[in-house]
């Protein structure tokens, strides 16, 4: 009796994983691959989207190497993204070896401090490094280093700031690595006579390789993609990338559509063969022995040297986290860059003027909010059918799924955002009420493509420690596929639901590159305002707005989990 309702069940489960694959595929499709296919479309059909029906002269994406801006915008971006990748990974990989090996004073503080560079934004990291290095910065006004506004203001200044802010990537992968280790390799080379240093060389090094070429792949990807920084530095220091020249291109008279396709089409270009050096990794990441077990690495005292490491740990914390952080925190209560800390220099005057006239900030406060929360709940939706087809079902397109909720990852933002406004714009939608293009609607969908490889991330981790026989004896007991969805899956899987809801909550706030692409007319958001008062010069009112604006957000996101993580341990 057993054996037969056995077969039974996996036709009627594999009926019911199916059609979920299939909508996860579709809500993906929707989301990320056609809009990252009409910024293709649009290179070889130009005008495609908007009635033209011709062929593209393809010779125009040789054109880059002709055009001055355009050449120049691959130059920068492929050099800036080559140089953070490789002094990113190394500065990322020595700092997770020297954390993983020894135990010293300090030592949870770089873990923090990793942690905040990877969510804050880059363009307040990078507005905070343009408060320090400018001509009238906190550098050169309070501490008189004069030559740092010329180190910080050119190409390698540039890559010292990114190589600064991108680093947690390759810190994290290579720790992930690091925290088992198969013991026995190592003491049978020390048996047969090899050097502490050759050890390392021929065993950990080649075992270690993976995770620095993974770690390097999400440098790379969000190094090139960045469109923080250059937003940021336009005001002072002319370095046009990739990800801004395409803003550009949309955002300034006459709209250059052909120029943001063809940029668009090299940078995804370049992004795909970041992601294939990606895969190559992690396919290469398992090294598995006869009777070879792995144990749990535990960090060893580093004896009299202790202090000294601990001393320059702090010091490489204040440099990544107290120049581009405090050199916020610090305008904002500075009357001006160059009093310098005095009392009078000091005043509140900014934040005032966050109430005094100036409502754009709660309106836009609120408007990001009101984005974040829908994208949130709704991505929560779409990460978790992802999630599940992933993790449980046996669809036969699931590593499709895999690749498209990973290239919503990858994809910069300016790329989608083009994408959306290429899709979303068609006159045929407009009887359908789908013609999204200059609403609020729009800022929501692209919030979703970003927030799914979060919660997915998070779901998949969580789901995978849920045993799928649960799942099954509940269909044996003849449980309707939903219930067991919403009655065993979700209450086992509560707390990883509520941290990807806010972290993806979290991450759509402060996401520039999409708010500044599709923002609607006089619907500005927040990290639009901010941006919008740095470019003005007004760096008090900006750093204010910043300061102020995260600490809502923060305070909103804190008081969230308290809330529902009590109510959760109230319910069980």
């Amino acid at each position: 009796m057993v054996r037969r309702q056995g077969r039974t069940i996996k036709p009627m489960l594999r009926n019911h994983e199916d059609r979920l694959g299939w909508s996860a595929s579709l809500l993906l499709a929707i989301l990320v691959l056609i809009p990252l296919a009409a910024v293709i479309i649009q290179v070889l059909l130009p005008g495609v989207f908007f009635g033209e029906w011709r062929i593209g002269n393809l010779s125009l994406l040789l054109d880059i190497f002709k055009r001055p801006l355009w050449q120049k915008s691959l130059e920068n971006s492929v050099v800036l993204a080559v140089s953070t990748t490789l002094f990113g990974t190394l500065l990322g990989g020595i700092l997770a070896m020297v954390r993983s090996t020894w135990r010293f004073p300090t030592a949870r503080l770089l873990d923090t401090a990793v942690w905040m560079l990877l969510i804050a934004p880059s363009f307040i990291l990078s507005q905070g490094w343009v408060m320090f290095a400018a001509q009238n910065g906190f550098a050169a006004r309070l501490l008189g280093w004069d030559w740092v506004p010329g180190l910080i203001f050119q190409p390698a200044g540039l890559v010292l700031v990114m190589t600064l802010s991108k680093f947690p990537l390759a810190y994290l992968s290579v720790r992930a690595a690091m925290e088992w280790k198969v013991e026995q390799l190592s003491e049978a080379a020390k048996l047969c006579g090899a050097s502490k240093f050759r050890v390392w060389r021929t065993i950990q090094a080649p075992l270690l390789l993976p995770a620095f070429l993974a770690g390097a792949a999400l440098v790379f990807m969000d190094t090139i993609g960045d469109f923080g920084l250059p937003a940021s530095i336009a005001a002072i220091y002319r370095f046009p990338t990739l990800p801004y020249s395409i803003y550009t291109a949309v955002y300034t008279s006459p709209i250059r559509f052909d120029m943001a396709g063809v940029l668009s089409f090299y940078l995804v270009l370049l992004i795909s063969l970041a992601m294939l050096l990606q895969f190559y990794a992690l396919r290469r990441s398992r090294f598995d022995f006869l009777t070879g077990r792995a144990v749990a690495a535990e960090p060893k005292p580093v004896g009299r040297y202790g202090m000294l490491l601990a001393g320059g740990n702090v010091l490489f914390l204040l440099i990544v986290i107290g120049i581009p952080l405090g050199g916020n925190l610090l305008m904002s209560v500075f009357e001006t860059q160059s009093a310098g800390f005095t009392w009078s220099n000091l005043t509140l005057s900014h934040y005032a003027s966050l109430f005094e006239g100036r409502q754009e900030l709660f309106v836009g406060i609120r408007r990001s909010l009101l984005v974040s929360a829908c994208a949130a709940m709704l991505g929560l939706v779409v990460g978790v059918m992802v999630s599940y087809v992933l993790t449980y079902s046996q669809f036969r397109f699931k590593r499709g799924i895999e690749v498209f909720s990973l290239v919503s990852l990858a994809v910069p933002g300016v790329v989608l955002g083009i994408g959306y406004i290429f899709v979303w714009n068609q006159k045929w939608l407009e009887p359908f009420g789908l013609m999204l293009y200059g609403k609020p609607a729009i800022l929501v969908l692209a919030a979703i493509a970003g927030a799914i490889p979060v919660i997915t991330r998070v779901m998949v981790g969580a789901m995978a420690k849920v045993p799928r026989s649960l799942l099954d004896a509940a269909q044996l007991q003849g449980t309707p596929f939903l219930q067991r969805i919403r009655l065993i899956l979700l209450p086992l899987v509560r707390g990883a639901l509520l941290s990807a809801a806010l972290a993806a909550f979290g991450s759509s706030v402060f996401d520039l590159a999409v708010n500044s692409i599709l923002f609607p007319p006089n619907y500005m958001t927040l990290p639009v305002t901010i941006n919008k008062a740095f470019e003005d010069l007004d760096y008090g009112y900006a750093s204010a707005a910043t300061v102020f604006g995260g600490g809502i957000v923060i305070l909103i996101i804190l008081l969230l989990e308290l809330l529902l993580r009590r109510k959760g341990r109230q319910t069980t």
